[in-house]
């Protein structure tokens, strides 16, 4: 299953949304989610650090942070590092700031140092609802980053939950999800349709090659009109 899932970063995520939910009425789409209202995509609230980087996909390991409650102390990192370790590789942690405003837009929250145990432990991507810090220590990495933005601290804060269902910039994701990311953001499908989603993708590419390439062929804009109508697929 890694090859299969190393195999979606042929397709970039656009693509990937358009054969799970984005056109439910074409024979190349999986119409897994309600396009509109099925929150399986992100919104433009989510920014790629390092879109150099490229495109990454894995099974979904989550968590959450919030400020420090003395009442709950049973939860650290080390939690999370095991969830990441059991999981199906590769993984991408998806990282939910249960903070309030105004510390939220001001948790540098991610750290080079974290991110060192993430990759260590088999992370390739991590995204998460809120701002990050150490980009320049983090780059060299490799690892993707899609946050909210960049500041560069943070108070303390805790661990209040780890592998549960998260939202993240518009999109809910959850352990046995597979997501897929990108500098245009991030999308999640069931783990159970990575070969189908392949298998569409694969379709897609082929038909808007050759859209593409009729489209290239002439200047009449009527014809163009029918090839984008999909006459020609």
């Amino acid at each position: 299953m890694n090859a299969r899932i190393r195999e979606l970063e042929r397709y970039d995520t656009p693509s990937i949304t358009n054969v799970v939910a984005t056109y439910p009425l074409k024979d190349f789409c999986l119409g897994l989610y309600q396009p509109w209202e099925g929150r399986w995509y992100t919104d433009q609230r989510l920014r790629c650090m390092f879109p150099e980087l490229g495109r990454r996909a894995g099974h979904v390991v989550t968590c959450v942070y919030g400020l420090p409650d003395p009442n709950f102390t049973r939860l650290g990192i080390g939690d999370i590092l095991k969830a990441v370790d059991a999981a199906p590789k590769p993984v991408i942690l998806a990282i939910r700031q249960n903070l309030p405003e105004p510390f939220k837009s001001r948790s540098g929250l991610i750290g080079g140092n974290m991110m060192t145990a993430f990759k260590s432990a088999g992370v390739t991507g991590v995204l998460s609802d809120g701002p990050s810090r150490d980009v320049d220590e983090i780059r060299p990495m490799g690892m993707q980053y899609l946050i909210t933005g960049v500041t560069p601290g943070h108070g303390y804060f805790g661990v209040q939950a780890v592998n549960v269902p998260v939202e993240i910039c518009g999109m809910d994701a959850m352990p046995g999800d597979i997501v897929h990311m990108d500098e245009n953001g991030a999308v999640k499908f069931p783990a159970g349709r990575v070969e189908e989603v392949l298998k569409m993708a694969e379709r897609l590419r082929r038909i808007e090659e050759k859209r593409q390439a009729m489209m290239r062929e002439t200047t009449d804009v009527a014809e163009i009109a029918r090839i984008m109508q999909g006459i020609y697929d």
